[in-house]
C-alpha cells in the first residue's frame, strides 16, 4: 500500500512507518508545516519518501493520513482527486473541554482514530466512525544508568505550553533534585525560570541521541497538566526510567504503581522525586517494572497489527497500484 502522511509528530511517524507499506511525506520550500519532508532527528527506514507537493499528483496514493483538520482540502489540492483517507487526532480536547467538538463530528465518510481511550471519551466525535488504537514505540533498549542523581524531562516549547506542560512547576521541582530539560526550544529556559545553577537544557537531540543522554539521569519528571500521552514518558519507561507524573489524562493508565509515582497532589510528587533522586537502588527497580509495563502494553508490534486491521477495512484490496 502507498500511503501519503504529513510529518506533524515525530515519535508517533516514527512507529507508524515502520509498518512495510511505502509511505510518501509531502515536502513544500523551507520544510516548513505543511511540508517537513523526511525527519532528520528520528531514524526512519528506507520506505518513507519525501514527494515535492507539486509532483504529489502524478503519485499513486492508496490512502491519506490525516492529522490536522486543513489536510483534508490540501491533500485534495495536491492529489487531484478524491482518496480514501483517515484521521489521526493526537490530542486532548482544548476550550470548554466538556463541550468540545471535534472537526470530524458531522462526517462519517472519514474514520477517526484516537490515541488513547481518554481522548475517545472526552470528545464530542458525533457521527464519525471512531477508533482508539493506543501508542506503539520501537523499543530503544534498556539503557538505563541513573548514574546522573538528576531528572530528565522532556518537552517541547516549554515557554508557549507554560501551564499545559507544567513549565510553570518546574523551580518547585528543582527545589527536590536538579533537572535536565530536552526537546524543542527549550534553550534559554534554564535562565527564564531562574534556574540557570539547577538546570541544563539540551535542545533537538537526534533520538538516539536523547535516549541515551536520558537514561543516564535518575528519574523522568513528567510536569504536564493537560497531555493526550507525550510518546516520551513511555520511550523513558521503556529505556528503564521510573517515572514521577501528573495523575491527569492517559497517565494514570500507562503508569502502574510500582513503576513510580503518579499523583494530582504536588508536594507527594515533589517528595517521590527527591526520593528517587537519592536513592539508585529504589530508582532502578522501579524503572525495570516501568519497562515491563511500557513493553506490555505499547509494544510497536501490537500498535502496527491494530494499524494494518483498520487499514484494511478502509482499503480491502490493500494496494491498488504502484
Amino acid at each position: 500500500m502507498r500511503i501519503m502522511v504529513w510529518h506533524v509528530h515525530g515519535s508517533w511517524t516514527t512507529s507508524f512507518v515502520q509498518g512495510g507499506h511505502d509511505y510518501l511525506v509531502p515536502l513544500t520550500p523551507g520544510r516548513g508545516p505543511d511540508g517537513r519532508g523526511r525527519a532528520r532527528t528520528y531514524p526512519w527506514p528506507d520506505n518513507v519518501y519525501e514527494v515535492p507537493y507539486d509532483r504529489l499528483a502524478a503519485e499513486h496514493v492508496d490512502l491519506v493520513v490525516y492529522q490536522r483538520p486543513h489536510e483534508i482540502e490540501l491533500a485534495r489540492e495536491w492529489l487531484g482527486r478524491d482518496v480514501p483517507g483517515v484521521y489521526v487526532e493526537h490530542n486532548t480536547p482544548a476550550g470548554d473541554v466538556p463541550k468540545t467538538r471535534h472537526p470530524l463530528a458531522d462526517r462519517a465518510d472519514i474514520p477517526l482514530v484516537h490515541v488513547t481511550h481518554f481522548n475517545d471519551l472526552f470528545w464530542d466525535s458525533g457521527r464519525a466512525p471512531t477508533h482508539v488504537i493506543e501508542h506503539g514505540v520501537v523499543d530503544p533498549g534498556h539503557l538505563y544508568t541513573g548514574e546522573l542523581p538528576r531528572a530528565g524531562v522532556v518537552v517541547n516549547e516549554p515557554v508557549r505550553r507554560w501551564r499545559v506542560a507544567g513549565t510553570d512547576l518546574l523551580p518547585t521541582f528543582a527545589a527536590a533534585a536538579p533537572l535536565d530539560v530536552f526537546g524543542m526550544k527549550v534553550t534559554g529556559l534554564p535562565a527564564t525560570l531562574g534556574l540557570a545553577d539547577d538546570m541544563a537544557a539540551f535542545e533537538d537531540l537526534p533520538q538516539r541521541e536523547m535516549h541515551a543522554e536520558l537514561a543516564r539521569r535518575r528519574v523522568y519528571l513528567h510536569p504536564y497538566r493537560w497531555t493526550s500521552l507525550g510518546l516520551s514518558l513511555i520511550e523513558a519507561m521503556m529505556l528503564g526510567m521510573p517515572v514521577v507524573a501528573m495523575a491527569t489524562t492517559e497517565a494514570v493508565e500507562a503508569v502502574p504503581p510500582e513503576a513510580g509515582v503518579i499523583s494530582t497532589k504536588l508536594p507527594t510528587l515533589v517528595r517521590a522525586l527527591k526520593t528517587f533522586a537519592t536513592d539508585p537502588e529504589l530508582a532502578a527497580q522501579a524503572g525495570k517494572a516501568a519497562r515491563s509495563a511500557a513493553l506490555a502494553r505499547y509494544d510497536v508490534h501490537r500498535f502496527l497489527a491494530d494499524w494494518e486491521r483498520l487499514l484494511g477495512e478502509i482499503v480491502p484490496d490493500g494496494a491498488t497500484g504502484t
